[in-house]
């Protein structure tokens, strides 16, 4: 039927024009800002998931950040541990030198102070953001060990958020403590003091001059002492020296000092404990076997050492025994009665506070290297993210492209189509002529 009333056709192809006109601009939108779903109208459940992943992405940028600025600090302490230890060398091969006969001690001394002040200096400076680990005051209000840096950022299953750190205890990196304990690693070690060592030295080895030929009892040199193993164990510590004069007979009156070290070598160990009559006698032996002692000899037996003078009508006379602790900061050979005895007591002082810095460099570097890890991890992670936002909410370009060409023909078909659909009621007019 014709109506002059209503144009179906018409009505058809407008409603068809208007759904082209309609996709024409959802395609060029989409060209336009590059998202497929760019508002909660286009796909909700769509746009809710890309809007979460794009703030933990953002979270996760945080963390890169924070990861940049542990691993600089990081660099920072590593990079003067570095050169502690260089100055740390030059201080052992000074002390070295300083064992020579002829050489003078206090210019050698000169030298070691500037070192000395070196170490300071590189301690104090190793500073980022506000950070030192290796220049510390352990009694400070609020002071912290452990060091955390912000390394992960994770999202559970229920949407629960959750962050995860990367901790360095600093606590062993320390070079000098302000504090009253002085536990830094080039300080002596005040913590562990050395009055109870130092009476339990002296009760263990006694002080008396004994007689023409006689023989040591249970490992001292005081036949009236009373020992029983384990009492009077002594613990050395890195920065502790052991030391006592001992003249055999007629020969010079020699200084001979112990060390962690000689303690170790003599009985095998890596603890610096001698709690036995036996590891006593042990030590004792190779201490005056490493400090030359002129006038007799000494030989250890099961539990005691017997020292005997070349001439068994002469004395053994031991005095000046106590325990000292230094810390590679705290060495001084200018000091009068400084003997070459005490001078290889430091060496071994120095060499301890360099493994240990040397240790202590090798903890950062497997910091610095799980820091690099967990770095690219994050970055990987960030890439894999976006990239999961992109195949939920990104427009592929050559589609819509393709899609617009096809609606910009559709448009014109559908124009045209309107234009037929309107024309047809002029032809209505002729049947009326």
């Amino acid at each position: 039927m014709t109506s002059i009333n209503t144009n179906v056709a018409a009505m058809t192809a407008l409603q068809t024009l208007q759904s082209t006109n309609s996709e024409m601009e959802s395609t060029q939108s989409r060209i336009s800002t590059g998202y497929r779903v760019n508002s909660a109208s286009d796909n909700a459940a769509y746009w809710s998931i890309a809007t979460t992943m794009r703030s933990d992405v953002k979270a996760l940028s945080t963390v890169t950040d924070s990861l940049g600025i542990g691993s600089a600090t990081v660099d920072t302490a590593y990079n003067a541990l570095t050169s502690t230890k260089d100055v740390l060398d030059k201080i052992k091969t000074l002390l070295t030198s300083a064992t020579q006969d002829g050489v003078e001690k206090s210019k050698v001394q000169d030298e070691i102070k500037q070192a000395q002040g070196q170490l300071k200096s590189i301690a104090d400076s190793a500073s980022f953001s506000g950070q030192n680990w290796l220049s510390v005051d352990s009694s400070a209000s609020g002071y912290k060990a452990v060091k955390e840096m912000l390394g992960s950022f994770t999202r559970s299953e229920s949407g629960a958020l959750s962050t995860g750190s990367i901790k360095v205890d600093t606590g062993s990196l320390a070079l000098f403590d302000a504090s009253s304990s002085k536990t830094g690693l080039l300080e002596k070690d005040l913590a562990a003091t050395t009055t109870a060592k130092d009476t339990k030295f002296a009760a263990y080895m006694g002080t008396a001059t004994n007689t023409a030929g006689t023989a040591t009892t249970k490992g001292t040199w005081d036949t009236s002492a009373t020992v029983t193993a384990g009492t009077h164990d002594v613990t050395l510590g890195d920065t502790d020296v052991m030391s006592f004069k001992i003249k055999i007979g007629s020969g010079t009156e020699t200084k001979v000092s112990i060390t962690k070290s000689t303690v170790d070598s003599a009985l095998g160990s890596t603890d610096g404990v001698i709690d036995s009559e036996a590891d006593y006698a042990a030590v004792l032996k190779k201490a005056l076997d490493d400090s030359g002692v002129q006038g007799g000899t000494w030989a250890v037996a099961s539990n005691s050492l017997t020292i005997t003078a070349a001439n068994n009508n002469e004395s053994v006379t031991v005095s000046g025994l106590k325990v000292e602790s230094f810390g590679a900061s705290d060495i001084d050979i200018s000091k009068a009665g400084t003997t070459s005895g005490d001078i290889k007591a430091f060496i071994n002082i120095v060499d301890k506070a360099i493994s240990k810095v040397t240790s202590a460099g090798s903890t950062l570097g497997a910091v610095q290297n799980r820091i690099d890890l967990q770095s690219d991890f994050i970055g990987n992670l960030k890439n894999s993210l976006e990239k999961g936002i992109s195949t939920l909410v990104d427009a592929d370009m050559t589609e819509e492209s393709t899609k617009l060409k096809a609606l910009q023909t559709q448009q014109q078909l559908g124009v045209q189509a309107l234009s037929m659909a309107n024309s047809s009621s002029q032809v209505l007019l002729s049947l009326f002529r």
